[in-house]
């Protein structure tokens, strides 16, 4: 594959989801970015603006095995990883596998379970594999979570740990529909209640795991010069000099930041990081990652507007 090519299966990506999501295709480019870095993605939005419906017919879309897990306060780590299970006729131990062996995992409203259940998708995340009883098993190379988190609600929630945020290329805040879009939602979904079947809408598969693993192979291939690479850096620098934030972005906020600026820049069919992909990628690469002082907070300053500062005061390439 080259990068035309592969621009034109992301394209086929996006129809398909369109098919049955109207006015999210930010998120979804975003997703296909996430996808290809082999990086996971948090989303960010109030009830009923389609992050289930997007995880979904992106799965499809891709050929990828699906399942999801609803984050309660009394969900265990068990419930999300498995066990080990004494089969009385062998009279051995069988591992009842969890949820997280899929291929794409939503982790729906992962601020509503406390930290222990959390962090039992740290190694998920951050090796693709767990460990059970001592024994360690894989996931597979194309395992990513999507995990949602509702923006407004507070009582009964646990904020995500540092650590675990940290795990996440893609903090994505999926804001409401135009008046337009939502329009065409309604006209396309306005007599149901309950979730739409794919079946329904006929949502195809386009892409398999071969033209996955050939992508990725792309994504490393990618030219990163040095002066977009002493750009990243630089800004990932920048917010830790910054007397707005009390923690800065991490050194491994800024090989994410490079993979993902080399995977955008493969989607619009370039073979070359250009200093506009990294722009574009900053907020959602470092949104999540950065941690307001609270003077700054006090004189309503946000994560984002301190970040546009950082993007216009740090001199890009020419």
């Amino acid at each position: 594959m080259d990068p035309n090519e592969v621009r034109a299966v992301c394209q086929r990506v996006r129809d398909q989801v369109r098919r049955i999501v109207v006015g999210q295709d930010t998120v979804v480019d975003l997703l296909l970015a996430s996808l290809l870095s082999e990086g996971h993605v948090l989303l960010e939005g109030v009830p009923g603006t389609a992050k289930t419906l997007i995880a979904r017919s992106f799965a499809a879309a891709l050929h990828l095995s699906f399942n999801r897990i609803q984050f309660t306060p009394d969900l265990m780590p068990g419930d999300v990883i498995g066990t080990n299970l004494f089969n009385f006729q062998t009279n051995q131990f069988m591992l009842s596998k969890g949820p997280v062996f899929t291929e794409l995992l939503l982790a729906d409203e992962i601020n509503r379970t406390p930290p222990k259940t959390q962090a039992a998708l740290l190694q998920a995340m951050q090796e693709r594999t767990v460990t059970i009883d001592g024994r360690t098993h894989p996931l597979g190379s194309s395992f990513l979570v999507i995990a949602t988190q509702n923006p407004i609600e507070q009582e009964g929630t646990y904020p995500l740990p540092e650590a675990q945020l940290d795990r996440f290329l893609f903090k994505v805040v999926v804001d409401y529909p135009s008046r337009d879009e939502e329009r065409e939602m309604v006209r396309l979904h306005g007599h149901r209640t309950a979730l739409p079947s794919l079946a329904e809408f006929g949502i195809e598969t386009v892409a398999g795991p071969q033209e996955l693993q050939e992508m990725r192979r792309l994504v490393a291939a990618i030219r990163l010069s040095e002066e977009v690479v002493s750009y990243v850096v630089d800004l990932v620098r920048e917010t830790r000099r910054r007397s707005q934030f009390i923690a800065g972005a991490s050194p491994r906020a800024a090989n994410m930041l490079a993979t993902a600026a080399r995977a955008w820049a493969l989607l619009q069919g370039r073979d070359y990081v250009i200093p506009d992909d990294v722009k574009h990628l900053a907020q959602p690469t470092l949104r999540h990652r950065l941690v307001l002082a609270p003077g700054a907070e006090i004189e309503g300053t946000t994560t984002e507007s301190a970040l546009r500062q950082v993007l216009d005061q740090v001199p890009a390439p020419r």
